[in-house]
C-alpha cells in the first residue's frame, strides 16, 4: 500500500493573518504549543511562520513584535503538497526546498499539515528513502536534528 499524504497530515492547522502582529502569533503559538503557523490572506493560504522567523527576523534583527506584522516576516511563497501525493514524493520535496514543514492545499483551499518528523516516524519506508537522499545530497544544517534522531 503506498501511503499518500492525506493518510499521514494533520487536519487542526492553526492559521493567523497576515496582517496580525508578531506578537499576536507568538502568543497563538504559545497558546496551541506548536511550533508553526499557516499565514493566510482573505482565506487563502499565503506563507508560514515559524519559530525560526521570529529569531532570525525578528529577534536578530531587533524588530518590535507588537508593530511588525506577520506578512513582513513570512515564509514565501508557500511550498505546499497536495493531498494524494505519495509520502516519498513529500518528503523529496521537503528535502529539495529545505523545509521541514509541508502544508497540504486542494484547490487553494488548505487541509492539513505534514512534518518531516510525522514522514520519519509514521513510515519505515521513509527512513530508507532519507538515507538514500541523504547519501547523495548532504542534509541541511535545519533538518540534521531529524535526521540524527531518526536516520542516522
Amino acid at each position: 500500500m503506498i501511503l499518500k499524504v492525506d493518510d499521514v497530515m494533520v487536519e487542526d492547522i492553526v492559521t493567523v493573518d497576515s496582517d496580525a502582529t508578531v506578537m499576536e502569533a507568538v502568543e497563538l503559538m504559545n497558546k496551541h504549543e506548536i511550533g508553526c503557523l499557516i499565514v493566510t490572506r482573505k482565506e487563502k493560504a499565503v506563507g508560514i511562520v515559524t519559530e525560526r522567523d521570529f529569531l532570525k527576523r525578528v529577534l536578530a534583527e531587533s524588530r518590535d513584535p507588537k508593530k511588525t506584522k506577520v506578512r513582513q516576516i513570512m515564509s514565501k511563497p508557500l511550498i505546499f503538497g497536495e493531498p494524494d501525493m505519495d509520502i516519498e514524493d513529500a518528503a523529496r520535496l521537503m528535502f529539495r526546498k529545505k523545509i521541514k514543514k509541508l502544508p497540504v492545499v486542494e484547490n487553494g483551499r488548505l487541509l492539513g499539515l505534514v512534518t518531516l518528523t510525522d514522514l520519519a516516524r509514521f513510515q519505515p519506508q521513509i527512513m530508507k528513502l532519507l538515507k538514500k537522499i541523504a547519501h547523495r545530497e548532504l542534509a541541511p544544517r535545519r533538518m540534521k536534528k531529524v535526521f540524527d534522531y531518526y536516520v542516522v
